[in-house]
């Protein structure tokens, strides 16, 4: 005997497991954003070197 289908239930079992994806996703790119060296140092456009062509 087939099972009788429980839509709502099934429906938000996708929906929490997508908004579980999606915050992962989120976390691991908060964490990638958080780069030691993006922190306060200088770009390297913007650091004094000695001029050459003196």
């Amino acid at each position: 005997m087939a099972r009788k289908p429980n839509y709502g239930f099934e429906r938000r079992e996708r929906e929490k497991a997508r908004a579980a994806k999606k915050a992962d996703r989120q976390k691991a790119k908060e964490g990638l954003s958080e780069d030691p060296l993006a922190t306060d140092s200088p770009s390297p456009t913007n650091v004094e070197t000695p001029d050459t062509q003196e």
